[in-house]
């Protein structure tokens, strides 16, 4: 009977506090401070008058969540921009306002599609520091119109673990600040128009899972600090104009699935510490002018690797066959180098194998792939542009072999030889009945068999003929 009490009393109170939260309003002054926010992104012309009875009570709008809290409701996400068709949808004269940094409790603002190229507002430089206690993650994403630098307010972000900033308009240096940041798990400033170097602060980010500076024109070498990054997962600095000798300290990402350096201007070689990066699925290096040895790298160590790409680096040597026994490769591309030697035939072997391009080297010597290789790879296998190799013959004659491969010169000898040997038959073919007439038979056309027979009496008697 007591227990039935209890149980009671549990759900009287639940049902209470359900209730009252919904009916319980936000706080005034925090639910001005909403509208003001929002009328300066969308314009004065939204006043909210629809919703009943705020953005948190039963008629909500796409783009506002809250959390209810000591009695009531908080705005906890606020996403601007065109992203649903009910979203809130920025008008020509959006601009930021004050009272978007009365929002205490705000833990996800994001702005997409929101500032457009002929609008150019720059991101606030101050109030971020009164959301350092809520904010969790921030997004600019294609903002055309928004430029000008990152704050250096950022900084006091503290708990902040997203920091998007795709696709937009802006400039400047990466700031040293954001390396206070230490909670951040995902930084991605692709597609700006940021310059200088990356900073060396960037290696205090030691919960940081991804990093995309990819598409901007960030320029100098890469920071010994980037090793320290040991929890990263995914490293994009792609499509930059970063340069020098990269530091070995690279190896140090042993959780690195996906390393993407391509269109930069590294050089002096690969450090062997790539090597240590066994977790490694996605290695982009392409042009770069690298110059090294593809030798240098013991590349069976990296055993969950599927997608490699090397093309345009300068790279010289023989393919190693340790190149051959990464047993999960899907795509391989050495393309547009200055390898030489013979190309191995064990890619064969390699089952998970669906792209293999070798074209524009110095190899040499045969192709020594089967005809199912070339029909499962297709267009997916090119190795023209490599002068002194060569196809076989059976497969010149059939699909799916791979263009601009000659076929083998000893292979052509032979061919010539045996044409000049049909031409020599043809002709004596065609001229056998003027040898067997003179010799007193019929011009009439014999079989073969005859032929041979009456040439073999004539060679038999010439000795004799000679002697008389």
């Amino acid at each position: 009977m007591l227990l039935q009490l209890v149980l009671v009393g549990v759900y009287i109170v639940m049902y209470r506090g359900v209730a009252d939260a919904s009916i319980s309003p936000m706080e005034k002054h925090e639910k001005e401070a909403l509208y003001s926010a929002i009328q300066g992104f969308v314009g004065n012309e939204w006043n909210g008058s629809f919703l009943y009875p705020d953005p948190c009570g039963w008629t909500s709008i796409e783009g506002v969540s809250c959390d209810f809290s000591n009695g009531f409701w908080h705005v906890t996400d606020l996403t601007i921009g065109d992203l649903y068709d009910n979203s809130l949808r920025c008008s020509q004269a959006a601009e930021f306002t004050e009272h978007l940094f009365n929002l205490k409790h705000l833990k996800r603002l994001s702005f997409s599609n929101c500032f457009l190229s002929d609008q150019h507002k720059s991101i606030p430089i101050s109030n971020w520091d009164s959301l350092a206690n809520s904010l969790e993650s921030l997004e600019f994403r294609s903002n055309s119109g928004l430029i000008g630098t990152i704050p250096t307010s950022f900084g006091y972000l503290k708990n902040l673990q997203s920091l998007v900033l795709l696709e937009n308009g802006l400039k400047g240096e990466i700031p040293e600040a954001l390396g206070n940041l230490t909670k951040l798990k995902r930084l991605v400033l692709a597609g700006n128009n940021f310059i200088g170097p990356i900073p060396t602060s960037l290696g205090r980010l030691t919960n940081l899972l991804i990093l995309d500076t990819s598409r901007n024109f960030l320029s100098g070498a890469l920071p010994v600090t980037i090793g320290d990054l040991s929890s990263l997962i995914k490293l994009d600095l792609s499509n930059n104009r970063l340069d020098g000798k990269l530091p070995r300290e690279i190896g140090g990402l042993k959780s690195l699935t996906l390393l993407d350096l391509s269109h930069n201007n590294f050089s002096d070689g690969l450090p062997e510490t790539f090597q240590e990066m066994d977790s490694l699925e996605e290695l982009v290096l392409s042009d770069n002018p690298i110059g090294d040895y593809v030798t240098r790298i013991q590349w069976r160590n990296m055993k969950n690797l599927e997608m490699l790409d090397l093309s345009n680096t300068g790279l010289k040597g023989n393919i190693p066959n340790s190149m051959t026994e990464m047993k999960k490769l899907r795509f391989l591309s050495l393309s547009n180098n200055i390898l030489s030697g013979i190309i191995p035939s064990k890619f064969e072997k390699i089952s998970t194998i669906n792209a293999l391009y070798l074209d524009g080297n110095d190899f040499t010597g045969k192709l020594e792939f089967s005809q199912r290789f070339y029909t499962k790879l297709r267009s997916r296998f090119r190795a023209s542009g490599n002068v002194k190799l060569c196809l076989s013959l059976e497969l010149t004659s059939t699909s799916h072999v791979p263009e601009g491969v000659q076929q083998c010169e000893q292979e052509s000898t032979v061919d010539s030889k045996d044409s000049d040997s049909n031409l020599k038959n043809k002709y004596l073919s065609q001229n056998s009945h003027h040898i067997i007439a003179s010799l007193g038979h019929s011009g009439h056309v014999v079989s073969h068999f005859t032929f041979c027979y009456v040439a073999r009496i004539i060679l038999m008697s010439l000795p004799w003929i000679v002697f008389l």
